[in-house]
């Protein structure tokens, strides 16, 4: 299946969802009834095309899937059957429902776990595997996990609406944390760019709808600012180039500018969280001319404000970095040594790799090499594994210049 027409389905399959679930409830049947939507135009498109209405047309192949789902019932299998079927119906219906969809994942009934997983699933387009792999368990288990999250739903009896204003913080720190997941999970997969497209629109309706909410104004400044530098992000062969050697002249500056305005009417207008020193230390990065101009005391101090309020070891993987750029190698290896005990970054092979920078640096190459290799083999990411297997060849190609001479 083609980028553009996955980027589509992942696109539609919450507004059809939703359309069903508006009309029909019984979210889990809805559910599984546009998955086999969006299998079957995964199979029939690529070959006859795509449909002049895509969305009816996925709505019609779901309302039958609920058809054959329902037939035991004739009498109510009639009824569906004369309103899934009507074209008039169908095609009318251009109403986006993802919010509302994204809200009732979140519903708190269910465990953050639950609500994290089965919203990158009916939400945001995610296959179960891919939602297994972000949560580094097995597909069977969050199969389970989403089924399960689905029954909750169903027994809870939630009427499809948005959540009223009382109820809607409480929820909407859950959608925001999705939304994060889920274009972490697109920025990391250099193949699936559309799913970073996809956070950012289901960002910018969740804007829309909390226009002065401070965090959500922060995550979508976040996401533009980390996003815009996708075309530098690897060469020509496809392989990854690091920050402070892309070429800045490639980064979206209209992606820059809007997060930098975001940001700007943001900060200092509420309570600060961590989209918004995140989308900080984004900002400082993306407004250095050059990878030398970089105000890294600026970014370690954001950094400290990120550990008090959102405290835990990828943050403190991350500030390593800026302490190492400040203080010198030696001091950002230390702060790495208090990660060594981590449960969370036991199976990463993010600890390794900065070791390994910060090792470099050091001038401790012989070292850096083995924890270059050592990364390379525990991430599943082909393109990082080439580059962390690049690094370790330059670096034992630098380790043995002196004896050349």
């Amino acid at each position: 299946m083609t980028g553009t027409l996955e980027d589509l389905l992942r696109e539609l399959a919450p507004q059809v969802l939703g359309v069903l679930v508006r009309r029909y409830g019984q979210f889990d049947a809805c559910e599984d009834a546009v998955q086999e939507a969006l299998l079957a135009a995964a199979a029939q498109w690529p070959a006859e095309g795509v449909p002049e209405r895509p969305k009816a047309w996925l709505v019609t192949v779901a309302g039958r899937a609920l058809v054959d789902h329902w037939r035991t019932d004739s009498a109510r299998r009639r009824r569906e059957t004369t309103s899934v079927l009507d074209p008039t119906n169908e095609v009318g219906d251009d109403r986006d429902d993802t919010l509302t969809v994204l809200f009732l994942c979140c519903h708190p009934a269910l465990s953050p776990p639950s609500q994290l997983a089965l919203t990158l699933r009916a939400a945001g387009g995610l296959t179960t595997a891919q939602v297994a792999a972000a949560f580094l368990v097995p597909e069977a288990t969050m199969a389970q996990r989403i089924s399960r999250a689905k029954q909750r739903i169903r027994d809870a009896g939630t009427r499809f609406e948005l959540p009223d204003a009382n109820e809607r913080p409480g929820r909407l720190a859950v959608v925001a944390h999705v939304l994060y997941l889920m274009f972490n999970e697109g920025y990391t997969d250099l193949q699936q760019p559309g799913l970073t497209a996809e956070a950012i629109r289901l960002t910018r309706l969740l804007h829309r709808l909390v226009p002065r909410d401070g965090e959500v104004a922060g995550l979508l400044a976040l996401m533009l600012l980390t996003e815009a530098r996708r075309a530098a992000r690897t060469d020509a062969d496809g392989s990854i180039v690091p920050l402070a050697e892309q070429d800045r002249g490639r980064w979206d500056a209209t992606a820059v500018a809007e997060g930098l305005a975001l940001l700007t009417r943001t900060l200092g207008a509420g309570p600060i969280g961590p989209y918004q020193v995140q989308a900080a230390i984004a900002a400082v990065h993306d407004e250095a001319p050059t990878a030398a101009d970089t105000d890294w005391p600026q970014i370690l101090a954001l950094y400290d404000v990120l550990e008090r309020v959102s405290p835990g070891p990828v943050v403190t993987l991350s500030r390593a970095v800026a302490v190492a750029m400040v203080h010198g190698p030696a001091a950002g290896l230390a702060v790495l040594g208090t990660l060594d005990d981590s449960g969370r970054l036991a199976h990463s092979h993010r600890l390794d790799a900065v070791r390994a920078h910060l090792l470099e640096l050091a001038g401790d190459l012989a070292t850096a090499r083995d924890c270059y290799l050592r990364a390379a083999r525990m991430t599943a990411s082909l393109p990082e594994q080439r580059y962390l297997t690049r690094r370790a060849a330059r670096v034992q190609d630098r380790h043995q210049q002196p004896d050349q001479d």
